[in-house]
Formats: structure tokens, sequence, C-alpha cells
């Protein structure tokens, strides 16, 4: 089964060592069957445009400004990102909500922007530990969703090596499915992409993948590392 494998760099690898990642993985990923993104810092773009283009890798940013354009000192557009080749968009990270205090409604008008201007949107949701132990999850990651690929990733997991169980995974992607059925028709809960993220590595990948009700991983640190992200991206699930 084709999965979406998301590698997320977030503030890690200088240009000169992306160069070397991307022409890597480009040569390694010839043949995957799976649907291949990564997401490397706004400085990398150009460089992924010019050696992932024609491959098997498509590649995105990290965030957008929820602006087209203006007077916005530090901010990266949606067409910016566009015109360098991108396809993709990370929308609501964890980090953007909890480090840059980014809300619901920033989050929403940054997808309407990217949409507007072509680029698929990877929605990130998820709860904290406090709103998980408060047993809160559910509304909480409710109020979150409204997009085109959905990332589950509760925020407790990330960088703890600890991953939901498939069993919450399974439950919360239920909640998100029956959701955007409300919210918009059955056609569009049952094709809605939901990956998963949160602390996905070499070591527990495959018990995750295989849950049958995902369609992919949003992958963090075990990304940088080419070939443990180059063999989960080629794997046949």
């Amino acid at each position: 089964m084709k999965k979406l494998i998301i590698g997320n760099f977030k503030m890690n690898t200088t240009p000169s060592e992306f160069k070397t990642y991307a022409m890597t993985l480009a040569t390694k990923a010839r043949g995957a069957r799976n649907n291949i993104v990564v997401c490397p810092p706004f400085t990398h773009l150009s460089l992924a445009k010019e050696f992932l283009s024609g491959s098997k890798v498509a590649f995105g940013a990290q965030n957008i400004s929820a602006e087209e354009s203006g007077s916005f000192t530090g901010e990266i557009s949606a067409k910016m990102i566009k015109d360098l080749g991108a396809t993709y968009v990370i929308v609501g990270h964890s980090d953007r909500r909890g480090l840059f205090k980014e809300s619901d409604k920033t989050i929403n008008k940054k997808i309407k922007t990217a949409l507007a201007n072509g680029l698929k949107v990877i929605l990130c949701v998820g709860e904290s530990l406090q709103i998980r132990e408060s047993k809160q999850t559910q509304n909480f990651v409710r109020k979150q969703i409204e997009s085109v690929v959905i990332a589950y990733e509760p925020i407790w997991a990330i960088g703890t090596g600890k991953t939901a169980t498939n069993k919450d995974i399974s439950k919360m992607v239920e909640i998100i499915r029956k959701e955007i059925e409300g919210q918009f028709s059955a056609k569009a809960g049952k094709n809605i992409t939901i990956v998963y993220g949160g602390s996905v590595g070499l070591k527990n990948y495959k018990k995750i993948i295989t849950n049958e009700s995902l369609d992919g991983v949003l992958m963090g640190g075990a990304c940088l590392d080419v070939d443990t992200f180059a063999l989960i991206a080629r794997e046949n699930y």
C-alpha cells in the first residue's frame, strides 16, 4: 500500500549539507512506490528545486505567512514558496503553536492563503500532555481540523521517544475523519490524507506505518539521516 512519507528538517542542516542530502536521497529514492516529501529550511528550497526536481521526491516549506505580501519583514509568502517549485507547506506545527503562539485563527488563515496559491497543506494537530490528562483530547483536536493532509502529532510524544499506541492512533484518526465528514462530506472524510507524527524513527516506524487507518508518517529528527529516511520511504507497505 502506498504511503506518504514526510521529512521535517526543522532548523537543521546548512545549505551545503542539504545539497549532499538531496543528491543522495534523489538517487536512493529511485523506484520508490511511496510519495516522499522533504521540508527543509527556507534557505534550502532553491537547492531542493535544483537537485530534487524530476526525482521521486517532492519538497515543501515548514511555514508561510498568513499574508499574501506587504510590510512583514522576515516573513515568507506562499507565492514565493510556490515560485521556487515547492508543492507542500507544513502549517500549525507544534513548534509554531507552542513557541510562537500561533492561534487556530492564524493557522486557518495560513491554510486559506496556501490553498489559494496552489500549495498542498500538511496541517499538524495534536494535544499537549496537560490536555491529554484532562481528558479533553477529542474536543481539542476537533477544533484544529480543516485542511488537505492532516498530521496527527500529539505534542507529548514529540522528542520523547514515546509514541501513541496504535489503538489511540486509530481512534483519533476515526474522530478526525468523522469531523471532516460532518464539516464537508462523507467522501471528504474518507479521502482525507492522515499521517502520524511523534517520535517516528527506525525502531518504531513499521509498527506505526502499517496501521491501516493511517496514510503515512511525518518524521522529524530521524529524517536527517538520509539512509534512514530513504529506507523508510522505499519500503513496500
